[in-house]
């Protein structure tokens, strides 16, 4: 077992506005499955690579031991020949027995390696590289976000493939994800950085508890502060009142007073005054108490949405309907029928590579075209559509049926789209850029962000963009294509409760476990 210890750490990139870490220190162990959490733009990604020396730092980081990195960047020419010809690219000594014993782990055919990379779902290329990763001995493997795009059976067979190794730090906002495979979290909170053993749920809880005890804390300091300072303004108010006294008296009604007196006033006078100087004292004392009590709290806004409610029951139907592509071989899927009616939060469930992409695809199609897909008219214009994008053109049977006047959110799974800034955003969509901004801080984006180039935010940025441009669009239904893919933990607990809160009609893809659990009133089953 080693170590790895972080001192007085200090980082910004070039050209920022503001530190990722500042003076941080921490110790981890090397045999630890250590869990990364934290909000999005927090520096995850950039202290991984920090310790893969890749950028310059103040401060010191030291080990023995030798990092690898997950995901494995495919360079362009390797994707369409076989793994076998370039796992030595990516991992130096790395022995294909090795790689097909650790494929074996996962029960996937090691047939993988030979067939080309590009032909493979997202599924079979990810396994396939935590086996290239895994392969190797003594190193320290720094995995960021295995999960995205995984189907759920993709994730559970992953999940319990990190379940038996030990040795890694592990970058997930997949919370069963965390709560199988760490037994340690390092944690970026708002102004400090903790590491603490268990999983995520122990150290949610916690936190919460931490918090509570926090915001007692809190409480009692500002009754003291409050009382401190009443005391403070009436001492005050007798000096003044006193020092009022010192000139001028009527002999008559005071024939105890005389022009000696007032050098007794002044004193008495002064010592009112130190007396209040010292409870300002006491008050500051207490405030400087107090300042940093909530400094990492997390009290997650209260997000808001626009649903409208339709004059028709069911927005969306299908009737035995198929689809494929006409360079295909076979249907993606065949004879689907199912309803989507006002209220319902359904989910498309199926593996990768299924067609629930394709499916969403055709339902926009649908919405735009104002038609159910039979008319040979619309098949003309999905054929002339397809021409003009180079798409492949798609061959439908049965009905795919949309609500007339139906409108429609949409959150695609692509951000690479995403360029210039947040207010050329909002103009091209003619979103209000004040409500804008506003959610995307509710989503906790620091508002040195918006100044950025949306193509320079990471990719949960990106998402958290999309996000709150759908949930600022007054729409019968929202139809979102993984929309939680690299946002953070908090951000997705902040959409649940929103999602519960106001029970839109909704269309989703997305594998994470316990947001279909909370979140899904139906199932739509895609068969592979």
């Amino acid at each position: 077992m080693a170590q790895i210890n972080v001192s007085s750490l200090t980082f910004c990139y070039e050209g920022s506005y503001d530190n990722i870490f500042e003076n941080v220190s921490f110790t981890i162990d090397t045999d630890w499955k250590l869990g990364f959490i934290g909000r999005n733009g927090k520096g995850k990604t950039t202290f991984l690579n920090l310790l893969l020396g890749k950028y310059e730092y103040i401060g010191s980081i030291t080990s023995n031991t030798v990092f690898d990195y997950f995901p494995y960047q495919i360079k362009e020419e390797f994707k369409e020949k076989p793994a076998a010809d370039f796992v030595e690219e990516l991992k130096d000594d790395c022995e294909l027995w090795r790689v097909i014993c650790e494929l074996n782990k996962m029960d996937m055919d090691a047939q993988a390696l030979y067939r080309p990379f590009s032909t493979l779902s997202f599924g079979e290329q990810t396994k396939l590289l935590l086996a290239v990763l895994f392969s190797g001995e003594n190193n320290f493997l720094l995995i960021d976000e295995p999960t995205n795009h995984l189907d759920s059976r993709a994730r559970e067979t992953v999940k319990e493939y990190l379940k038996k190794k030990k040795g890694f730090i592990l970058v997930s906002h997949d919370r069963d994800f965390l709560d199988a495979c760490v037994n340690h979290v390092l944690v970026l909170n708002r102004h400090s950085i903790e590491v603490q053993a268990g999983n995520f749920s122990s150290w949610r809880e916690n936190k919460r508890r931490q918090d509570a005890c926090m915001q007692m804390e809190n409480e009692k300091h500002k009754k003291e502060i409050g009382r401190l300072k009443e005391a403070a303004r009436q001492t005050r108010q007798w000096a003044d009142k006193n020092e009022s006294t010192k000139i001028g008296f009527d002999p008559a009604k005071e024939p105890d007073r005389c022009k000696a007196t007032r050098a007794y006033i002044g004193a008495k006078t002064k010592k009112m005054l130190s007396r209040a100087g010292q409870t300002e004292r006491r008050i500051e004392q207490e405030i400087r108490k107090k300042e940093g009590l909530l400094r990492d709290i997390e009290e997650p806004a209260n997000l808001k949405m626009m649903p409208l409610d339709h004059h028709k029951r069911t927005v969306l139907a299908a009737d035995k309907y198929s689809l494929k592509y006409g360079d295909a071989e076979k249907y993606l899927f065949e004879n689907m029928c199912f309803e989507v009616n006002q209220g319902d939060r359904a989910f498309l469930n199926g593996a990768n590579g299924c067609g629930k992409s394709s499916l969403i695809k055709a339902v926009l199609r649908r919405v735009m075209d104002g038609t159910d897909g039979t008319d040979k008219a619309e098949k003309k214009r999905n054929e002339r559509r397809a021409e003009e994008s180079g798409e492949s053109e798609v061959i439908e049977g049965g009905r795919l049926w949309t609500a007339s006047g139906l409108a429609v959110s949409y959150i695609s799974q692509d951000t690479s789209f995403l360029r210039g800034s947040v207010k050329e955003f909002c103009k091209e969509r003619n979103l209000d850029e004040s409500l804008f901004l506003a959610i995307l801080r509710q989503l906790d984006m620091e508002r040195v962000q918006f100044e950025k180039r949306m193509q320079d935010f990471s990719e949960g940025q990106k998402k958290k963009v999309l996000l709150a441009a759908s949930l600022l669009t007054p729409a019968h239904l929202y139809i979102w294509d993984e929309p939680l893919n690299y946002i953070d933990v908090f951000s997705r607990m902040q959409v649940e409760e929103l999602l519960l809160t106001h029970r839109p009609t909704m269309l989703v893809v997305d594998h994470d476990v316990r947001f279909v659990r909370k979140i899904a009133t139906k199932l739509i089953d895609i068969p592979s």
